[in-house]
């Protein structure tokens, strides 16, 4: 009887714990969004780079890609992309360094507002010229000026268009100065 007692506690517990934890009314919760990334034009063969702005909601920050202590959760993008367009680098700004009331000495590096990744991709030279579309998701930390709450992510798309590009120059050979019969 006492371990269905006992069950019976912990799920009233979670599920209190769960409504105390739920937003109060006009309490605005803390999200990032992808602003519509531009069609990007990239040559076969040859990089291009692509920006993806965020945009973070008003009162949060979330941590840079480089947070200054190994205990909180950085900014990441991951990508998947077709097998015939390499991800090359993903290139994060750098963090602007902030301390909040509770503990002013200490910095943390964070993005607020809005901030652009540089993503640099690179079609193959087989690819067939044509849209692709890439998927992936930025994860991240919302925090504000009194608590950091749980990691979420966002999902990422965007499409490139990939062109043939000019043909490749074939130059003579060299010709020989004898005159040949």
């Amino acid at each position: 009887m006492t371990s269905i007692r006992s069950i019976t506690f912990a799920c009233a517990l979670l599920a209190s714990a769960a409504l105390f934890a739920q937003e109060p009314p006009g309490k605005k919760s803390p999200s990032v969004s992808l602003v519509a990334a531009p069609l990007t034009t990239i040559t076969r063969g040859r990089p291009g780079s692509v920006p993806l702005t965020f945009r973070i909601s008003e009162g949060f920050h979330i941590n840079s890609n480089k947070p200054k202590s190994e205990f909180l959760i950085p900014t990441i993008l991951k990508m998947d992309a077709p097998t015939d367009i390499a991800l090359e680098k993903t290139t994060y700004p750098a963090g602007q360094d902030i301390s909040l009331p509770f503990e002013p000495t200490e910095k943390l590096n964070v993005y607020t507002g809005e901030f652009t990744l540089g993503v640099k991709v690179r079609p193959l030279h087989s690819v067939v010229a044509g849209k692709y579309k890439l998927h992936g998701n930025l994860k991240y930390q919302a925090c504000d000026n009194a608590a950091c709450y749980p990691p979420k992510q966002v999902p990422v798309e965007f499409e490139v268009k990939v062109i043939k590009g000019p043909p490749p120059v074939h130059h003579n050979p060299a010709q020989s100065p004898h005159i040949h019969n």
